[in-house]
């Protein structure tokens, strides 16, 4: 088993800016409008048009061509399972309620931090499986909305190496997130994010990828690893810069440097990772370390709130958790719903 750990720059854990106000997202397949809750906010760019990232790639008339990677680790044919072999992870298991009652008693007892304890149920398994099935894929199945747009749309190669630039694409949009969190709980939260992502990557390897060598498996840990780390801080620097360094970014990581490459597609995916950030920045620390986040799809458009807009949502939260009353002990936290 091999083991990492992870470590952000103080510069990169410091400069979250702050903003007022949420987001509106539009569905362009139902045309309804949905709004997403929570917040305070960054820096985001406006839009040039109101596209989702799916059909602004649609309009384009540079039709490029998919990538001609080597495919050197395709993704096995029949899928073992999704995320786990722990029972606790299935969406069928209920705990039985003299093993809840006894946990309460504990939490209670022992007067645990739930904030750090939850770091483990919600990034290492709710938010990990939310980034991984972003561009998770097997031959024998359909490929799902989010799929069909990174393959698809932009022509990615459907490989287990593609599938873990997308897959560190979208942990690096949530370790933003994470970032303006207190530090020790932020830490916290990414740190139990990268295990679960090894550790899988690890499972995959040996069980999907049919992969026999212990040796061979950890070389491609580091290198998964080397990749992480190199992707996180270029999208970092586009982060904190501007969309055309974010772009470059993508195209160096998630489109691997190709030169055949549709410009609209890198305008298209800038916008979606844009989309993203501002609906996580709108949401306040407790919303997000409850797990209540989820990516907004890319054929869907987010729009800034008004001022009115904004304090109207706002002030629902605020009532939401003010109102609370009789909470079990695993459901406390200490961390701001105002922010």
């Amino acid at each position: 088993m091999s083991n990492f750990k992870w470590v952000s720059t103080p510069i990169i854990r410091s400069c979250l800016l702050r903003a007022n106000s949420k987001a509106i997202i539009h569905s362009t397949n139902v045309g309804a409008s949905l709004t997403r809750a929570g917040l305070n906010g960054i820096r985001t760019n406006h839009s040039i048009s109101n596209d989702s990232p799916e059909n602004l790639i649609k309009k384009s008339h540079t039709k490029a061509m998919p990538a001609d990677y080597e495919i050197v680790a395709p993704v096995k044919k029949i899928k073992i399972i999704k995320l786990a072999h722990s029972k606790y992870e299935s969406s069928k298991y209920h705990l039985p309620k003299w093993k809840s009652a006894m946990g309460e008693v504990v939490i209670n007892m022992l007067k645990l931090d739930m904030d750090r304890v939850r770091a483990g149920p919600v990034a290492g398994s709710y938010y990990y499986m939310l980034c991984k099935e972003q561009g998770l894929q097997y031959d024998d199945e359909e490929l799902s909305e989010s799929c069909k747009f990174f393959y698809e749309s932009l022509n990615l190669p459907r490989t287990f190496s593609q599938w873990f630039q997308i897959t560190i694409l979208h942990e690096w949009i949530l370790f933003t997130r994470m970032r303006a969190m207190p530090f020790k709980y932020g830490k916290n939260y990414q740190q139990k994010l990268v295990d679960r992502t090894f550790l899988d990557i690890e499972r995959r390897l040996f069980e999907e990828m049919n992969v026999k060598s212990g040796r061979i498996v950890d070389q491609y840990l580091k290198d998964f690893n080397t990749q992480l780390r190199g992707a996180v801080f270029a999208y970092d620097e586009g982060f904190f810069t501007d969309d055309a360094t974010l772009a470059t970014a993508l195209w160096r990581n998630l489109f691997g440097g190709r030169k055949n490459i549709d410009m609209v597609q890198l305008e298209a995916i800038v916008r979606y990772v844009r989309s993203q950030l501002y609906v996580l920045s709108k949401m306040s620390d407790r919303e997000f370390a409850k797990g209540n986040f989820k990516f907004v799809p890319p054929n869907e458009v987010v729009e800034r709130l008004t001022p009115e807009q904004e304090n109207k949502l706002k002030q629902s939260i605020i009532k939401k958790y003010e109102t609370e009353t009789d909470l079990l002990p695993s459901e406390h936290s200490k961390l701001s719903y105002t922010n």
